[in-house]
């Protein structure tokens, strides 16, 4: 009897811990809105926040520096953001939804420094996983 019961409080264990190891690498933004994906995209850069960053972007994701005419492919901006992690901009920050029809939005963000400002227009798309960001365009206006 005390083998049985050992075994089944074993299998029980193993269950729990299994399965808060699935739950370790689940999406916390699965269930957000594309207002709170642009939230958590603006903190990400703006502050250097390094929570949310590799759940953000769609796998073909795309950052487009118009003023340079530079691409940056999912892998090397994670990386730059990696690089920048905690490093905060001194700006004022605002966005808007210009645009959400079915699995598609479109937003803008401001970022307005001292003697610049730096505006990202920003493609995201509704998939399996929730809202993720697909594309940004930075422009300086």
């Amino acid at each position: 009897m005390k083998k049985i019961v050992l075994s089944l409080v074993s299998a029980f264990m193993m269950v729990i811990s299994l399965s808060s190891f699935t739950n370790a690498n689940a999406n916390p933004l699965r269930e957000k809105d594309s207002k709170s994906i642009m939230i958590a995209y603006v903190e990400t850069i703006v502050s250097g926040y390094d929570k949310y960053h590799k759940y953000l972007f769609t796998e073909d994701f795309e950052h487009y520096n118009a003023s340079s005419n530079m691409k940056f492919k999912k892998k090397p901006y994670l990386k730059f953001l990696n690089d920048t992690k905690g490093l905060k901009f001194n700006c004022q920050t605002s966005y808007q939804i210009m645009d959400e029809t079915g699995k598609s939005c479109v937003a803008k963000a401001t970022l307005t420094f001292k003697n610049f400002t730096r505006v990202d227009y920003i493609t995201l798309n509704k998939t399996d996983d929730g809202w993720k960001v697909s594309k940004v365009v930075t422009t300086y206006p």
